[in-house]
């Protein structure tokens, strides 16, 4: 475990003046390159413009040979998926955990060792992110972010009531009764946006009622996930759904708009949200003069059934290059520079995104959110005491993945049970372990 602790959020340990991989950029060679780069329609023209800010334009101004054509995709991962598939796509191909893998399989991404020894990737990433992108043991693309879930809270909401923070699942579920007792939403969460928002809450209910050492036998095949904690896990987030506790019913969870979700957090119309490290970015506009109430914001470890706190170790996306490219060695460039720790602490301290597993300097942290800062070192603290859990978009493979978000949702409205779901888990899972497409989980 020694290197998880000491490489994943090496931000708060390194020392002023260390050097990002690769070193400084060299102006491009001549002659014109354009390179295509999809991001997400989610977030519309402000993912757009945050590139355009912190990444492009810098990018260019010391590569002005280099040139991008942006767009914005709807369903960018399978979009990109299909297009690869077809010999069409994005030079710069951003996916996540298990459909990377798939990618790189199916050989439509770039195998990236001769960059890695080049710019000196194997030093400046944590080692168990770039295995975690292992192809017959070559990295088929580079991790970005890494990422927790966690409770945040109304701690406004929460002191007018009297309520207490919970630590235990116990507490999370009595604090909920008394939440809606007052006639308040318990949880602000919706899935209309973003169909994935369902596997935040399988994973943390997974790995904070079983324990992470149970679900990592799981994930290496020692243990079958319809065994009965794993079922409990399930049944007790179904209860929630059906309680009527995030978004006010289940109908509501599938309609509500994210934004309108997230306002009503902030607002105090709902009291608490179980999401990843990724919605800090979002709550200045929520919270507060500029969101147009006096409120606050508090964050603090998913409860557990013990009352251990534990954080689930993740990864956002993945940025691999596609086997179509005509400029692979222009990608490289361009990614070497987005992993450097000027840029990955720019994107952090202006726009709330975690910094990628790489060394990134303490000085390009200044600025940020103390809260957010308290938040990477109780994740350091945490991995260092062993911890830690699994993010379900990470260590689980592409099929089982997709059965997870999607089948739930019968499991929510009582089409299945909670035994039957995890029995189709089971199969998938199995299949895929026999297919190697699980990833490797860092061992306990």
């Amino acid at each position: 475990m020694k290197t998880i602790a000491a490489m994943l959020l090496l931000p708060l340990t390194l020392t002023a003046g260390t050097a990002f991989a690769g070193g400084e950029m060299e102006p491009a060679a001549e002659g014109s390159v354009e390179l295509e780069l999809w991001l997400d329609s989610n977030n519309g023209e402000a993912s757009l413009a945050r590139w355009q800010s912190a990444v492009l334009t810098p990018f260019t101004e010391a590569n002005p040979n280099i040139r991008f054509e942006t767009a914005l995709i709807a369903s960018l991962y399978d979009a990109t998926r299909t297009a690869l598939a077809s010999g069409a796509g994005p030079d710069i191909a951003m996916t996540y955990g298990p459909f990377a893998l798939e990618l790189g399989r199916n050989k439509l991404l770039v195998p990236l060792d001769e960059f890695v020894a080049q710019y000196g990737w194997d030093d400046h990433f944590a080692p168990w992110s770039l295995a975690s992108f292992d192809v017959d043991g070559v990295p088929v693309a580079l991790p970005d972010e890494i990422e927790t879930l966690v409770l945040y809270y109304n701690e406004t909401l929460f002191e007018q009531h009297g309520w207490a923070v919970p630590d235990t699942m116990d507490e999370l579920f009595a604090v909920a009764a008394q939440i809606e007792q007052a006639g308040i939403i318990p949880f602000g969460h919706a899935n209309e946006c973003w169909r994935g928002t369902n596997e935040w809450f399988i994973g943390e209910f997974l790995n904070g009622w079983a324990g992470p050492a149970t679900v990592y036998q799981g994930i290496i095949g020692n243990m079958r996930w319809d065994e009965p904690v794993f079922v409990e896990a399930m049944r007790l987030l179904a209860d929630m759904q059906q309680n009527g506790w995030f978004m006010g019913g289940l109908d509501r969870y599938y309609t509500v708009p994210c934004a309108t979700a997230g306002a009503m957090f902030g607002n105090g119309e709902a009291a608490m949200r179980i999401a990843g490290t990724w919605a800090i970015g979002g709550f200045g506009a929520e919270f507060g003069d500029a969101a147009g109430n006096a409120n606050d914001w508090m964050w603090t470890p998913t409860p557990t059934r013990t009352g251990v706190d534990i954080f689930n170790v993740g990864i956002g996306n993945a940025f691999g290059i596609s086997a179509h490219s005509e400029n692979p060695e222009a990608v490289a460039k361009l990614l070497d520079f987005y992993y450097s720790s000027e840029v990955q602490g720019r994107l952090f301290v202006d726009y709330g995104k975690a910094p990628a597993p790489v060394n990134v300097d303490q000085r390009h942290l200044q600025g940020a959110d103390p809260r957010y800062v308290d938040l990477l070192g109780a994740m350091n603290e945490a991995f260092a005491a062993d911890n830690y859990g699994y993010t379900t978009w990470v260590f689980w493979g592409p099929k089982t993945n997709s059965y997870m978000i999607e089948e739930v949702e019968r499991l929510w409205a009582g089409d299945v049970t909670a035994q039957q779901y995890m029995e189709g888990w089971q199969e998938l899972h199995q299949e895929e372990m026999a297919e190697g497409m699980v990833p490797p989980a860092p061992a306990r």
